[in-house]
């Protein structure tokens, strides 16, 4: 139950907020862990610390015109929600999908403040995006698209301001339009103004790999509590897109075994194990669908059109898709099953009914604000390399995403203790990223 201090909180955010669904749950996941924060220490409540957090610094809608192939104007909305800056630069990644509106980028970046605070880093968080839908769309038109969408959001933009990433969408093709229009515009070649850039021009080894994983290093620390790990456990995980590559990629080097995957149509069930390989011709090079891959393997693999991956028994599952892709039915059969852990890759992919089961059936549980934040970890080192124009080996970066990831698990880890709920990371997420945002809002007054 949310604590009757922050009851009218809440209800002032579902008044300012109308109709902006997700962003009412995240807000309040956040209000149901600070109960106990607001007993042990009633200074956070003080001076509208906690509505000032709930509140966006900044709200950003533009038109986005442009051309597409057949000479017609097309017209699409762009977004960027500047969510907080307390502890650095706006950070968070782009989303371009025709789902996006400004409860999705606002739900995003509320989200990515408190990812940002937990991976210790000196970032901020915000979102953005736009209901463009590059599925579908030629190359031209694509680069048509983001050299318009740049073309407005230059202007709020700033390696000290706020720098975007990819997200959903957006991925080095998307991000390389952007920059180039950015570069154009500005007449400056400002590396750090986009993260998620090829290695040519500034990019960070790990950053493709990162949020996956981080994923994978995060569940496994997560099952080292309880003496396990993922050698020799079935696995299944959801999406087929970069998330989900790279988490199957690390699942393996770590003697797992994933046997699902799936896309929006439908999911693979390959029991001998999703062939890596296979899977990213299909996807990287071809941006096909995961039906193709099981027509291409045909022996051992099955594709399950409309099927529900999550009524697939394994051992360990990763929601690697979208939010709310879990639900509560869902969260029944694979606690039936007998999942050991759940990790999530995506950004809320879990409903709270789904997450409330899985705790109190005493499930593994990490929250995608903590498990999830590998990618924007290696973009804030992204930063730092653009910053001293260095370039650091894929092994050096890569020891620096672990050592952070687990830096994550143990915090979540040690605040949950702190505040009586052992193994709860929702709440030591929760409450170890508020912390650190509060603290710096309160040094710097009423702003």
């Amino acid at each position: 139950m949310l604590d009757e201090k922050l009851e009218p909180i809440f209800a002032d955010v579902l008044r300012r907020n109308p109709g902006e669904e997700e962003f009412h749950q995240a807000v309040r996941e956040v209000l149901d862990s600070l109960g106990a924060v607001i007993a042990k220490h009633p200074h956070y409540a003080e001076d509208a610390l906690i509505e000032r957090i709930c509140e966006p610094e900044r709200q950003i809608i533009f038109r986005v015109p442009w051309v597409d192939d057949r000479g017609h104007v097309q017209i699409n909305r762009g977004f960027r929600v500047q969510f907080n800056s307390a502890l650095g630069p706006f950070k968070g990644g782009l989303r371009f999908h025709p789902t996006v509106y400004l409860g999705t980028v606002k739900f995003l970046g509320f989200e990515q403040v408190f990812k940002n605070a937990l991976t210790g880093m000196p970032i901020g968080g915000g979102k953005g995006g736009s209901d463009f839908d590059p599925k579908g769309r030629s190359t031209g038109e694509v680069m048509r698209f983001c050299q318009s969408f740049m073309t407005e959001l230059s202007r709020h933009l700033g390696e000290y301001t706020d720098v975007p990433a990819g997200d959903i969408g957006v991925g080095q093709r998307e991000i390389g339009y952007m920059f180039g229009q950015y570069k154009r515009m500005s007449n400056r070649y400002e590396s750090g103004v986009l993260t998620g850039k090829g290695l040519a021009w500034g990019g960070s080894r790990v950053r493709t790999e990162a949020t996956g994983y981080g994923a994978v290093y995060f569940v496994e620390r997560m099952l080292g509590t309880r003496g396990q790990s993922f050698d020799g456990k079935k696995v299944i995980v959801s999406g087929a897109g970069n998330v989900a590559i790279y988490t199957i990629e690390k699942v393996a080097e770590l003697g797992g075994k994933v046997v699902a995957c799936s896309d929006s149509n439908g999911y693979v069930l390959d029991e001998a194990g999703i062939d890596l390989d296979l899977l990213k011709e299909i996807k990287e090079k071809r941006r096909g669908r995961v039906e193709d891959y099981a027509k291409q393997r045909r022996a051992g693999a099955t594709y399950v059109p409309g099927g529900c991956i999550w009524d697939v028994p394994a051992d360990i599952a990763m929601p690697s898709a979208t939010q709310n892709e879990l639900t509560g039915r869902d969260a029944r059969t694979l606690v039936k099953n007998k999942v050991l852990a759940v990790g999530e890759g995506a950004n809320m992919p879990c409903t709270p009914e789904a997450v409330r089961l899985f705790l109190e059936a005493g499930v593994l549980f990490g929250p995608g604000k903590a498990t999830n934040a590998g990618g924007v970890a290696t973009s804030a080192l992204e930063m730092q390399q653009n910053a001293s124009r260095d370039s650091w080996t894929f092994e050096a970066t890569e020891e620096r995403l672990a050592g952070i990831m687990n830096g994550i698990h143990d915090r979540c880890a040690e605040v949950a203790d702190e505040y009586g709920s052992p193994g709860n990371y929702v709440l030591g997420a929760n409450i170890a990223g508020f912390i650190r945002v509060a603290e710096a809002m309160r040094a710097f007054g009423v702003v």
